[in-house]
């Protein structure tokens, strides 16, 4: 199937690793041309060089106020264009709603949600008619996922806000589009595996609630998300699409 990608230019933030970095190989594979971002300059460098070509790094933090003019500068700049953009950042610290201080929700706020909003504010005033703005969320949208509060938190605030802006953007012919990750075998997924007393049970526990009984891959991932930023995916705005396995149980 051609997912009509060969030459599009998106800006795929926090793609260094995991789950952005996922998706930036799979549009890079099927022909896109991708800004690759993250906070550290030498990460960032390591991974536009991995993609070839085809992809351009710029260190910027989600959170800076500037960065979604840099961005969207510097695909133009590099590529001649501008067709979408994946806003994916690390997630936020885990932690239970006694443990998480003021600082911890406020440093979230500003990269996870705010950070979020700003770029999908600025890739809506720049993008034609046939771009997409697509979120990495969490399964924690529908369901809160244990020892994960901030994410609970802001996550589901986030979705709604991507639902208003699809209703906004598609008379202009601009989709808007989120992916909820569940358990999808990435550092993230097993560093918080990892603080549990017994890593290798939780995990066999977790696989054992989701009907595939396994763990996602990042390339599964990835090509799920490239489908979604593509052409091949042009009537579907406004879903926010379970990534998981079957993990999630109700319709």
């Amino acid at each position: 199937m051609d997912l009509g990608l060969e030459g599009r230019v998106y800006v795929v933030t926090g793609s260094t690793r995991g789950l952005g970095n996922a998706a930036a190989r799979e549009l890079v594979a099927d022909g896109a041309k991708v800004v690759v971002t993250g906070r550290n300059e030498k990460s960032v460098a390591d991974a536009a060089s991995a993609l070839g070509a085809n992809a351009v790094g710029l260190a910027v933090d989600n959170a800076d106020p500037e960065a979604p003019a840099r961005l969207i500068a510097a695909a133009r700049e590099h590529f001649g264009g501008f067709d979408g953009i994946l806003v994916s950042v690390g997630g936020p610290p885990p932690g239970f709603v006694a443990d998480i201080t003021d600082e911890q929700w406020r440093a979230a706020f500003e990269s996870v949600f705010l950070g979020a909003v700003r770029l999908a504010r600025a890739a809506a005033a720049e993008l034609p008619e046939g771009g997409v703005i697509g979120f990495v969320l969490s399964g924690s949208v529908h369901e809160p996922i244990p020892g994960l509060t901030i994410s609970n938190g802001l996550r589901p605030g986030l979705a709604g806000f991507a639902k208003s802006l699809a209703d906004e953007l598609g008379p202009r012919g601009i989709r808007v589009v989120g992916l909820l990750p569940s358990r999808i075998d990435t550092d993230r997924v097993r560093e918080l595996d990892g603080l549990s007393a017994d890593p290798e049970a939780t995990r066999a526990a977790n696989e054992s609630r989701i009907p595939l009984r396994r763990y996602g891959t990042a390339e599964e991932f990835g090509r799920t998300a490239a489908f979604l930023l593509s052409p091949a995916a042009s009537y579907l705005t406004g879903i926010m699409l379970p990534v998981d396995g079957g993990m999630r149980h109700g319709f």
